[in-house]
């Protein structure tokens, strides 16, 4: 898959079939999105093509007011999204940069400078709840005025269910929110995981016995948050076990910086700058603040064993992740 920031240059503007979305968490939704974009991109001998947007439209609205608390939690990192993206088999992934111009766009313009000038589109499928252009004048309904105009197929993708509810991102955020694993795997329709490189952390974990394996999470308001039970890919031919804290760990640092720390049973290798895949399979708890460093090593303690324990449970039964690396 070839990824676009913006516009492609001119010689990669051959006609595409186009979907457009968010594409948080790339969940069954979008891969059903996807996979009619492609049928339709085969059938006419063009490329098949996505769209997406970073930052998410209402996360540049929120900080623009002011108020990140009203913005959608992320599911996934850019980084992720575009590796589930790629795993569909789309051919091109355009990530526009969400900024004041493009929001500014009329539902006009979006058509003529982007749709057609920019991509050459020539077969388009949205959901049928589609809404474009500045103050998301633009519908599904103006867009097929447009491919009437310009010379593009415009379809809409009807909601895709699961167990009688509609596929969302809303929805995986719920599921991750109540820490129901299964649940959110079900509607991504793979294991939920949080990928990046290892960096270096202030090393405090190495000093009461808990040396970490740290990532960094970009975004502040992640879709979950607290202790985990999890397995970490991408270190070994096999998935290593370990125990997690996704957040802002409130007992050591006082900058509100998002950071995910795994402690791996039994693994005391070198890994920095290594990428890393970690799959999230039991919430144990919430984060706490402690009393001091032996309240805290008392919890961490209390984690692993946790967590071990569910790894005694589980190992006859533990459902194995595709490593996305």
């Amino acid at each position: 898959m070839k990824v676009f920031r913006g516009i492609p240059n001119a010689e990669a503007r051959a006609p595409c079939a186009l979907t457009i979305g968010n594409f948080d968490g790339v969940h069954l939704g979008h891969k059903t999105l996807i996979s009619h974009t492609r049928e339709a991109a085969a059938r006419l001998g063009i490329a098949s093509a996505v769209m997406t947007f970073e930052p998410h439209p209402r996360e540049f609205f929120a900080r623009a007011a002011g108020d990140l608390s009203v913005a959608p939690t992320r599911i996934s990192n850019l980084r992720d999204k575009l590796q589930s993206l790629a795993a569909t088999g789309v051919e091109r992934a355009i990530v526009m940069h969400f900024n004041a111009h493009f929001a500014a766009l009329s539902p006009r313009d979006f058509v003529e400078q982007v749709l057609v000038k920019g991509l050459n589109v020539k077969w388009l499928m949205v959901g049928e709840d589609f809404c474009f252009g500045a103050r998301r004048a633009g519908n599904f309904a103006m867009l097929q005025q447009a491919g009437a105009e310009f010379g593009f197929e415009v379809h809409a993708l009807p909601a895709v269910e699961h167990e009688g509810v509609r596929i969302s991102s809303s929805a995986v955020r719920a599921a991750l929110t109540a820490g129901d694993f299964s649940r959110a795997a079900a509607l991504l329709g793979h294991p939920y995981a949080i990928s990046g490189h290892v960096i270096h952390g202030k090393k405090l974990g190495r000093t009461i016995g808990f040396p970490t394996m740290n990532l960094r999470v970009a975004h502040k308001r992640p879709a979950t948050s607290g202790i985990f039970v999890v397995r970490v890919h991408g270190l070994g031919p096999q998935p290593l076990p370990g125990v997690a804290s996704l957040g802002v760990r409130p007992t050591v640092d006082d900058s509100g910086r998002v950071l995910l720390e795994t402690w791996l049973f039994d693994y005391d290798q070198q890994c920095y700058g290594r990428l890393v895949c970690v799959e999230l399979l039991e919430k144990l708890r919430d984060e706490k603040k402690y009393d001091g460093l032996d309240a805290l090593v008392a919890a961490i303690n209390n984690d692993a064993e946790q967590a071990r324990a569910w790894f005694r449970q589980h190992a006859s039964g533990a459902v194995s992740a595709t490593d996305r690396i």
